[in-house]
């Protein structure tokens, strides 16, 4: 039975930094599989002025600029997603369309799971000072930020989100059971540690219980050093 694809869309002002990543390893794979298509889009393309611009002072002044909602209004019009009301279209309600923002909700492997059961997500990234909140408030389904901290722009974020999610479609990794034995497959829990030849490098030597061949004594032994998020044996 052919896999269903999933189709990801990134909006952005430097859309060269996103196909050198997307385009190699697993996720270059997949696509080239036909069973993923990230597709980058240039937000300049959705301004109408001689500079292309996609910013501008803030209300109520302050430093720096913002990103204004008309760009990307105008590009998920043209995607499908929204209309020029800016409410959802047919297609607009199947998918999600994500803003990568530093006040957003946490992403998670529990998220990410949840993204994946979708078949086209949208990414809006922001730079500069932030985006208008209108983007926020009326045009995007959730904001979701990858960690407490500050970056330049969307674009990494964007990438990181849609590495974990993608990999969790049927067909992008190739043993998918290993996806069952890995960090965060369960919440809170993170693998084992791993070991592979030589069998001593440096006099560092593999734990012995690895070398038995007893899947049992191998099982008991992972199941020990398997740690919670807060640090504590499973």
């Amino acid at each position: 039975m052919r896999k269903k694809k999933l189709t990801i869309d990134v909006l952005t002002i430097f859309p060269e930094m996103i196909p050198g990543y997307a385009d190699a390893s697993l996720l270059g794979r997949a696509q080239r599989a036909g069973i993923l298509k990230i597709t980058t889009h240039d937000l300049r393309t959705w301004t109408h002025d001689r500079h292309k611009t996609v910013d501008d002072r803030p209300y109520g002044g302050g430093p720096g600029m913002v990103m204004k909602v008309a760009p990307f209004h105008e590009a998920l019009i043209a995607l499908k997603l929204r209309t020029k009301k800016g409410t959802k279209t047919a297609a607009g309600k199947k998918a999600r369309v994500i803003l990568s923002s530093a006040k957003g909700k946490p992403f998670t492997q529990a998220a990410a799971k949840r993204l994946a059961k979708y078949d086209r997500l949208v990414f809006l990234c922001g730079r500069y000072e932030g985006v208008d909140e209108r983007v926020a408030k009326k045009l995007v389904d959730e904001e979701i930020s990858i960690g407490p901290y500050v970056l330049t722009g969307g674009e990494l974020p964007a990438l990181v989100m849609i590495d974990a999610i993608a990999r969790l479609r049927p067909g992008v990794v190739g043993k998918e059971a290993s996806l069952r034995e890995e960090s965060h497959a369960t919440p809170g829990e993170l693998e084992y540690p791993q070991y592979t030849r030589p069998e001593s490098y440096l006099g560092w030597k593999v734990p012995k219980q690895l070398l038995t061949g007893h899947h049992a004594d191998i099982a008991a032994w992972r199941k020990k050093f398997m740690r919670g998020a807060n640090g504590t044996s499973i």
